[in-house]
């Protein structure tokens, strides 16, 4: 058994992916869209074969959430660059870009190479880890 897509329920649609799409090689299928459910989608896939659904639905509630804080649910999506150079490349692009860097590159005590940027799905902020 394997899985085969990552679900992410958003307000900003095409944001999010065009942050996928631009900074991850993330590519994109046509929208999907069902105007009686008030339902729009795209999958996005990716190099290794993971597919992130990036979702949005007129009544599904906006979630109160803080970048500083931890909580039960999805908590982040990691994306392998290749190399450290590529994790410090990207995070310095990011922030030039103007997204906060809010772990900055490092080794953790697992042994990733990481860096942390948080990125809005509304008010649910969740960390895009960077790593080899």
């Amino acid at each position: 058994m394997k899985i085969t897509h990552i679900g992410i329920w958003t307000k900003q649609l095409e944001v999010l992916r065009s942050f996928y799409t631009t900074y991850f090689q993330g590519k994109s299928h046509a929208k999907y869209i069902n105007p009686k459910k008030g339902f729009e989608s795209y999958m996005l896939h990716f190099e290794g074969g993971c597919t992130l659904e990036i979702m949005s639905r007129t009544d599904v509630d906006q979630v109160r959430n803080s970048e500083d804080r931890e909580f039960i649910g999805f908590a982040h999506l990691a994306f392998s660059t290749g190399s450290k150079d590529q994790v410090d490349r990207l995070t310095e692009r990011l922030r030039q870009a103007g997204y906060k860097v809010i772990g900055e590159p490092r080794t953790t005590g697992d042994g990733f190479y990481e860096s942390v940027i948080p990125v809005s799905y509304t008010h649910l902020t969740l960390p895009t880890i960077l790593l080899v």
